[in-house]
């Protein structure tokens, strides 16, 4: 099976030893994002528009893998806040329709830059 990195100039640049994804067959693993603006690589301010943020950066992603965010099948949610999971509901309802990716939601301590809100997702592409 082969492995390839895949780049998006719309999406942060890696600020790491990683990629910011890895496609393997029809499988792509999307590395965690965090609500960085790519042409700043900045954070956004405020909970709701780090989320948007943060989708942005995934569908970015998925699409220079050739895909779209409607070829996610699982996501990872990691917030600082768990009081703001209404809110990460409400925005991942814009970006998604049913069936919707499995998810998980994790409550952390912190996470990188002072981020309120990381992302990964798992794309399986036809």
């Amino acid at each position: 099976m082969s492995k390839s990195v895949i780049h998006s100039d719309k999406a942060p640049a890696a600020i790491g030893t990683y990629s910011q994804a890895i496609k393997a067959g029809n499988t792509v693993y999307m590395s965690g994002q965090i609500p960085l603006d790519p042409a700043t690589m900045e954070l956004v301010e405020g909970f709701e528009a780090q989320a948007v943020q943060v989708f942005e950066n995934l569908k970015s992603v998925a699409e220079a893998a050739g895909g779209s965010l409607k070829d996610v099948v699982k996501l990872n949610i990691f917030l600082t806040d768990l009081g703001n999971f209404a809110t990460v509901n409400e925005v991942m309802g814009r970006y998604f329709q049913q069936p919707y990716p499995a998810r998980a939601a994790i409550g952390v301590a912190a996470l990188p830059k002072g981020s309120q809100v990381e992302m990964d997702a798992i794309l399986v592409l036809e």
